[in-house]
């Protein structure tokens, strides 16, 4: 077991550099199995999600070479049709393996997936539109797998429109559509920076993918793909977790190599609240000025605030001369770290506003099971002190660890493994930038 130990009140100060973006290196190693040939992806982050994804593959019977933060992927021959238990159930990501599985054996076997447990993230939307594929797909309790099998003449394109936003579900339906026999089009598809740059990633592969309005995507199938060499964009949720490092320690960090595409709506709340921006042509400085205001957010599927970012909101929030509220939409139980925040000083109230017909406004699935808190108010502002903190998914992780940064006094975090699953090297940067984190390993 692992455990930061955070003396807070340090002010952050420096340049930082961010990793390739995780939700793009997940994606791009599973559609780097869709050829036979190889295929080099460059700066991607080497976390222990990527690391049990290249795992996964090794298994699968490809070959998965990493040299610095470059990875090699040759998927030759897929051995089996089978993703192990142990594997699939410590990352979400392993569902989607389903799509070269069935494009390239015609039948997979894959676990209820695993990961964070932020909400039922529901299913039942990529597997519906792999049935519009032709597909048999049957969920067996008793073993714990999802059994696939595309039509004898391989996945067909179809015409598929998601009840609701997806994200993961956009990605698998591309990834599924462009071997498979004729046109597919994908309606209510999700529009995130990612999905087009995982769409990128498949057109450089002799794929034909195509966005044709916002959120329509048309897939031209194709015989065969072939390797090719790419490399990933900065991670937004990094650009955004150091942004407020540096204001809630009133400090001052310069982002190298970024760009505001994909985080208007972060920088617009945070321009209103009093926080210092500078875009500048080779990256974006991030600065404490005086004092922060109260500002409301209302997390959204893209172009609107990220649900990935709403945690450190909160806690940027507990330094404002005011009430705030984050009212979160995407999904029903995003709000474990509040009461960790409390122990450490917080003001933080859970609430459910009024909300006309919530089955639409929300976008995870309404059930009469629900009992979670969908909104927190944030009454500042409050002087953190410190305490001990238990992380339960990777961004409340981040989102404690700012806390402890911004607190007076020692505090200890334990979960790193939730932590280390989207950020490399956390807190050696941190440290870079005038932090003072210790990593300590616990025995047994």
């Amino acid at each position: 077991m692992e455990k930061l130990v955070i003396n807070g009140g340090n002010k952050l100060i420096g340049n930082v550099s961010i990793f390739g973006s995780k939700n793009v290196a997940l994606k791009v190693l599973v559609a780097a199995c869709l050829t036979d040939e190889e295929v080099i992806v460059k700066n991607v982050p080497l976390i222990s999600d990527f690391l049990i994804m290249a795992e996964i593959i090794r298994e699968l019977g490809g070959e998965v070479t990493i040299n610095d933060h470059s990875v090699t992927v040759r998927m030759q021959k897929i051995a089996k049709e089978k993703i192990d238990l142990d594997k699939a159930a410590e990352i979400r990501t392993s569902f989607m393996f389903l799509a070269p599985l069935l494009a390239r054996m015609g039948k997979a076997i894959i676990p209820n997936p695993g990961g964070c447990r932020i909400g039922a993230r529901p299913i039942d939307r990529i597997v519906e539109g792999l049935k519009s594929m032709g597909t048999e797909i049957d969920y067996e309790s008793e073993d714990g797998y999802f059994h696939a099998k595309a039509p004898d003449q391989g996945l067909l394109g179809t015409n598929y429109a998601f009840v609701k936003n997806t994200h993961t579900g956009t990605e698998t339906m591309i990834l599924a559509s462009v071997l498979a026999k004729g046109k597919t089009v994908l309606r209510n598809a999700a529009a995130e920076p990612e999905v087009d740059e995982l769409i990128d990633f498949l057109n450089k592969m002799g794929a034909k993918v195509k966005r044709t309005e916002e959120r329509i995507i048309v897939i031209e199938g194709v015989e065969k793909l072939h390797g090719t060499s790419f490399e990933i964009s900065p991670d937004r949720n990094e650009v955004v977790t150091f942004a407020v490092a540096a204001i809630i320690t009133k400090g001052d960090i310069f982002i190298k190599g970024v760009a505001k595409k994909g985080l208007t709506e972060f920088l617009d709340a945070l321009l209103e609240s009093g926080g210092g921006i500078e875009i500048k042509d080779n990256g974006i400085r991030f600065y404490y000025k005086n004092g922060l205001k109260p500002t409301n957010v209302t997390t959204s599927f893209y172009p609107g605030f990220m649900t990935d970012w709403q945690g450190p909101w909160a806690v940027l929030m507990t330094t404002a001369n005011g009430t705030s509220l984050i009212h979160e939409t995407i999904y029903e139980n995003r709000f474990n770290y509040v009461e960790e925040l409390k122990k450490m000083g917080a003001h933080i109230e859970l609430f459910n506003p009024e909300v006309e017909n919530p089955e639409k406004f929300y976008n995870f699935n309404i059930n009469d099971d629900n009992n979670y808190f969908h909104a927190e108010r944030i009454m500042g502002p409050a002087e953190l002190h410190n305490g001990v903190v238990n992380v339960s998914d990777l961004r409340a992780g981040a989102t404690l660890v700012l806390a402890a940064l911004a607190a007076k006094g020692e505090s200890v975090v334990f979960g790193l493994e939730h932590l280390d699953r989207g950020y490399e090297q956390f807190d050696k940067r941190l440290n870079g930038l005038g932090a003072n984190i210790k990593r300590i390993k616990e025995e047994n």
